[in-house]
């Protein structure tokens, strides 16, 4: 299979989202408290692939319509 750059992206930001939501998972089923930061990362990677899941939505029904 060969991807263009946008799938390569997309790819490897869903890979890098579900490494940090099992990480986040991972410290707060061991007890830790983890760092303001991971949910926040988790929560901008999810919103990345929602805004390109949105956007590949909107152009194909564009491309069926005009």
């Amino acid at each position: 299979m060969k991807f263009n750059t946008l799938e390569l992206t997309r790819i490897w930001a869903a890979v890098t989202g579900v490494a940090l939501a099992v990480w986040y998972l991972a410290a707060v089923y061991l007890g830790l408290q983890p760092t303001a930061l991971l949910p926040m990362l988790v929560t901008a990677i999810g919103g990345f692939e929602l805004f390109l899941f949105g956007q590949d939505q909107w152009l194909k029904r564009r491309g069926k319509h005009g």
